[in-house]
């Protein structure tokens, strides 16, 4: 059982969004949202009578808010914006999107700033609850007043129409989802459909769980590069501490001080100096860019997350609505519901998401170039020739590391005019955080592959053939590898991955190898194998 989210009128804090957005914990409303709220609807329902244009409560909405709308029609003026709103197209948005926007916009309720009843809050926590997940398309959002489209098909759902998956799973019609589930669709009055609709909740979700993946693929990309770098026979030295003071991004410094631990006791890299005079022996006076300079580019997309996060954190505690009710009562018109923050650093996050792993990619392509693998077999093929290795592997990650750099082409720059000209400028956030969640996917794949070939240049090193046998086994055991000439976080790492993938051999079947490996990059497997080994101070 996992511990409820308390949604009450301060901030959510990214590990609550990604808790109910991906894990299904359970939400409940706290005393203070409740009194907020009703405190907010006691501001609208005084202004019913108002012969003064309210916005949204009884005035038409967007272009048409010039137009009065007369007592009697209210009702009928938010089921209308609804039903009209829903109005997305394409593929099923992932289930973890809808729930993150539903949490997100359930906590702008909470904070008593959007006039709506307590009871559309409470029905609204309830269909998350209840696993109850509207049916959102891909397309439909520009991220003008904020996420519409999107939010429109939640609160269709709240009211009973329109489709959802149950927490089975199944396409079923929301009135059906409702009643089996206990629950009663709302009636929504003055102001309540606007206030359902009108925020940045869908890109938000996105940015916090791109915030979440990214934390574990940029740590895993620094233990690629280690690997890399080890089985390439490059060099630490770059990486030492005093260096990277000289120039102190901490992004940079924490990535340098990663591999430093990772490479830590290599014998590998030990061999690389003569220990009677401790020179190098290398002909080769430094490393490649995408070995040497790995810190640089991984702290560098650290700095960028790190930005993208504090973006987060503030969006986590806004209460975006338009119109809003102010602390001291009054309603006003505003343009906070406008995504540009937020879109701006989902964009910033694919420009980093396609650089690192543009420099996974070449560190791949060396150990498979028998001219700079410093003495390994072309393309690591078993028998040259016959076999063809990891050739086909490094397309892979090149087609998806092409597609990466049109990812990173940035959404936000490409505003255009909507609402009869009244939204003339939108922030296309959606779409930067739909296309940053597939970068994302292609960052995995690659660093994935990038493992795979590492492990297989390291096994090749070591004499490893066909057959891997855990090297706890002993030397003598049969069809036993040699003792692994890694340090202990990449020797773990190497071992963790052959439980599932093969070693060195012949040809095989590649691609449920390569997937094997994603698998083992994004639940963490093989970054936990290496921290295991790691001291606590560098983990």
């Amino acid at each position: 059982m996992q511990h409820p989210v308390i949604v009450g009128t301060g901030p959510l804090s990214p590990a609550d969004v990604v808790a109910v957005a991906r894990s299904g914990a359970p939400v409940e409303l706290h005393p203070d949202a409740s009194a907020a709220m009703a405190a907010s609807r006691a501001v609208v329902d005084a202004l019913v009578d108002d012969g003064t244009p309210h916005y949204g409560v009884s005035t038409g909405f967007g272009a048409l808010a010039t137009k009065h709308i007369p007592l009697e029609q209210r009702t009928q003026l938010q089921r209308s914006l609804i039903r009209s709103h829903a109005a997305s197209s394409g593929a099923e948005v992932d289930r973890e999107v809808v729930r993150g926007l539903m949490l997100n916009r359930l906590s702008t309720l909470a904070t008593g700033r959007t006039g709506v009843r307590p009871v559309v809050a409470t029905t609204y926590a309830a269909l998350l609850n209840a696993g109850i997940t509207p049916v959102i398309g891909e397309y439909g959002s520009l991220g003008c007043s904020g996420d519409l489209a999107p939010l429109s098909h939640v609160a269709l759902a709240l009211m009973g129409e329109g489709e959802v998956r149950d927490a089975r799973g199944r396409l079923v019609p929301a009135a059906e989802a409702l009643t089996t589930a206990g629950i009663t669709p709302v009636e929504l009055r003055e102001k309540e459909g606007l206030a359902l609709i009108n925020g940045t909740d869908g890109m938000l979700g996105m940015l916090v769980l791109a915030a979440s993946d990214l934390h574990l693929l940029l740590a895993t990309a620094d233990l690629a590069a280690a690997m890399s770098v080890e089985g390439l026979l490059g060099t630490d030295a770059v990486f030492a501490g005093d260096l990277h003071a000289l120039r102190p991004h901490p992004g940079q410094v924490a990535s340098a001080a990663r591999i430093r631990a990772l490479l830590d006791g290599s014998p590998l890299i030990a061999e690389q100096l003569t220990s009677a005079t401790g020179r190098h022996r290398f002909t080769r006076v430094q490393d490649a860019y995408s070995l040497r300079c790995a810190p640089q580019v991984h702290g560098a997309a650290r700095a960028t997350l790190a930005h993208a996060e504090s973006v987060a954190a503030i969006e986590l505690g806004s209460a975006i609505d338009n119109p809003v009710i102010t602390p001291d009562g009054r309603i006003e018109s505003n343009g906070n519901f406008h995504g540009a923050p937020v879109g701006y650093v989902l964009d910033f996050l694919a420009i980093a998401v396609a650089d690192v792993a543009s420099m996974s990619e070449r560190r791949t392509d060396r150990f498979l170039d028998r001219a700079r693998s410093h003495g390994l077999n072309p393309f690591l093929a078993h028998d040259p020739g016959v076999d063809s290795g990891h050739m086909i592997a490094q397309y892979t990650q090149a087609g998806i590391v092409s597609e990466l750099k049109r990812l990173a082409q940035p959404a936000s720059v490409d505003s255009i005019p909507s609402s009869a000209m009244q939204e003339d400028h939108v922030s296309m956030g959606w779409a930067a955080g739909l296309k940053l969640r597939r970068a994302i996917d292609g960052l995995t794949r690659v660093l994935a592959i990038e493992i795979l070939t590492a492990a297989r240049g390291l096994d090749m090193r070591d004499g490893g053939l066909q057959g891997w046998t855990d090297p706890s086994a002993g030397a003598d055991a049969p069809g036993s590898s040699p003792a692994l000439r890694s340090s202990a976080p990449i020797s773990a790492v190497r071992s963790r991955l052959r439980q599932d993938v093969p070693g060195p051999g012949t040809d095989r079947y590649l691609a449920p190898e390569i997937e094997a490996a994603r698998l083992l990059v994004a639940d963490g497997s093989l970054l936990a194998a290496a921290h295991a080994e790691l001291p606590a101070s560098a983990g």
